[in-house]
């Protein structure tokens, strides 16, 4: 019978409860996150943390990342009795500079001439917190991406779109900034905003 299910492509209720993702409370508004997690079926539920974002002085981007993602984390988890908080964040790093979401539109048009011809950094911390007890999981994620040529003009186009926004680096990899990425190293969902694979790896740790 395990057999003739599985031909007909039904998955085993064994298997399918062992690979089934705990239940996540994402400790985040960001729209692409919630958008990974529903394409990939992780149930999950939102609650928004309010954490300063501000770098510390000389902090490295990838304990600024990780130190994000666990305060993101932390603070939704302490206020709940149970359930697997998933923080995260993610920054832009190009020649040593730490780019995240432009102010306006002529941060976003800065941001874009460093980028522009140029291989770049993408830098996830991701936290788990369960709140059951505190324990807790921190790592990050690393995708390098390049960047073709940009005219000015094409600069202005893309910043007039509005797409830049709120976006770490002032790009959106899934969106009209397709037409400029020359090159991708890694994780293509952590350019996005969540690298998911990470995010299950730690899950079935915890």
């Amino acid at each position: 019978m395990e057999n003739e299910r599985a031909s007909q492509g039904m998955i085993p209720e064994t298997l399918a409860n062992a690979v089934a993702p705990v239940r996540l409370v994402l400790a985040s508004g960001s729209p692409r996150r919630a958008e990974i997690l529903r394409a990939v079926g992780w149930p999950f539920e939102t609650e928004t943390a309010g954490v300063d974002e501000t770098p510390r002085g000389g902090e490295p981007p990838i304990e600024y990342v990780e130190r994000l993602a666990r305060e993101k984390a932390g603070a939704v988890a302490g206020g709940r009795l149970f359930g697997l908080v998933l923080g995260a964040d993610t920054v832009v790093v190009v020649e040593g500079e730490v780019l995240g979401k432009p102010r306006d539109d002529g941060d976003a048009r800065r941001m874009l001439r460093l980028l522009r011809g140029r291989w770049h950094e993408v830098l996830t911390g991701v936290a788990l917190v369960r709140a059951e007890d505190a324990r807790s999981v921190c790592a990050h994620e690393r995708t390098r991406v390049r960047f073709a040529q940009m005219t000015e003009t094409e600069v202005d186009w893309y910043v007039s779109t509005g797409e830049p926004v709120d976006k770490a680096g002032a790009y959106a990899v899934q969106g009209r900034a397709a037409l400029f990425i020359d090159g991708l190293e890694g994780d293509y969902w952590n350019v996005v905003g969540l690298p998911v694979r990470l995010v299950y790896e730690l899950a079935k740790g915890m």
